[in-house]
């Protein structure tokens, strides 16, 4: 374990507890099997399953952040990661496993530090197709509250360009 950027990685979000201990060790295993170094651009794409404890060390390892547009949060509740190398499209889904050991939370975070890959993860294929590179949209000005918002985020409402906020969702229950 790199104890320096463990410590890193405690600075960035505040505290030690076992969900960091996650995302530090789901990027271990990334880094090792894609050898991957720090993303300054788009050059890896890592897709978060989960807003936890976990994502806040993938930004500190990889370099993968939502102002990039590298990281892709996929809101799915699950301790996945998915890491892409862009310029070959190889990549890996690393799964933390269920684990029904009575543990402290301190018993907790060092297993998921210290104990063997295979009994803490599942590194499975990657399941999903490489996302686009970030783009930049232009910003239109809703005309109900007059805040700007990027154009694919706007809908038409009674004739006027609105954002999500102040745009009235019609379903009737499907």
């Amino acid at each position: 374990m790199n104890k320096e950027l463990w410590k890193k990685c405690i600075e960035f979000h505040g505290h030690e507890c076992p969900g960091l201990a996650i995302g530090f060790r789901a990027c271990e295993i990334a880094v090792e099997k894609l050898n991957l170094t720090f993303s300054k651009d788009e050059e890896v794409v890592c897709i978060t399953e989960n807003d936890a404890c976990g994502v806040d060390a993938v930004q500190v390892i990889t370099g993968c952040t939502m102002g990039k547009g590298n990281l892709i949060f996929k809101d799915r509740g699950k301790m996945a990661f998915s890491f892409i190398k862009r310029n070959t499209g190889e990549g890996i889904r690393v799964v933390l496993k269920p684990s029904n050991k009575e543990m402290s939370r301190e018993e907790r975070k060092q297993y998921i530090l210290e104990a063997k890959e295979d009994d803490v993860f599942e590194v499975k294929p990657l399941r999903v197709k490489l996302p686009e590179k970030a783009r930049i949209f232009n910003s239109i000005v809703c005309e109900e509250c007059g805040e700007a918002a990027a154009e694919h985020r706007i809908r038409i409402q009674n004739g006027k360009m609105v954002c999500l906020d102040c745009f009235k969702e019609y379903t009737r229950g499907w």
